[in-house]
């Protein structure tokens, strides 16, 4: 069952009271973290150290961000390339959010 935009806002601020404000933020940079890993897989078509003729190019990296969001400040790394550029959809190359991640 799907919960509605109040109904979470609800359970952040029970969560927030609870005093767990450092665990959501390790759950949320986690999961950016792996939607960010899990986008640039399928850019390059190939995940890491992972051979195939469809690979586009090679990681070569990662650059520090930071994302600021309800649960507080994310420290993320954005995967570089050796050849072109990577920004998460949701990113735009001024390193702000242009639209909800969850269109991922």
């Amino acid at each position: 069952m799907a919960l509605d935009q109040s109904a979470l806002i609800e359970v952040l601020d029970a969560l927030t009271a609870a005093e767990v404000d450092d665990r959501i933020r390790q759950a949320a940079q986690t999961i950016y973290q792996a939607l960010i890993e899990a986008e640039l897989t399928s850019v390059i078509g190939a995940a890491p150290d992972q051979r195939t003729p469809e690979r586009l190019t090679q990681r070569n990296g990662h650059r520090p961000r930071l994302l600021t969001t309800t649960a507080g400040d994310l420290e993320l790394r954005i995967p570089k390339l050796r050849t072109g550029s990577f920004f998460p959809r949701c990113w735009s190359a001024a390193g702000g959010l242009t639209r909800p991640c969850s269109r991922w």
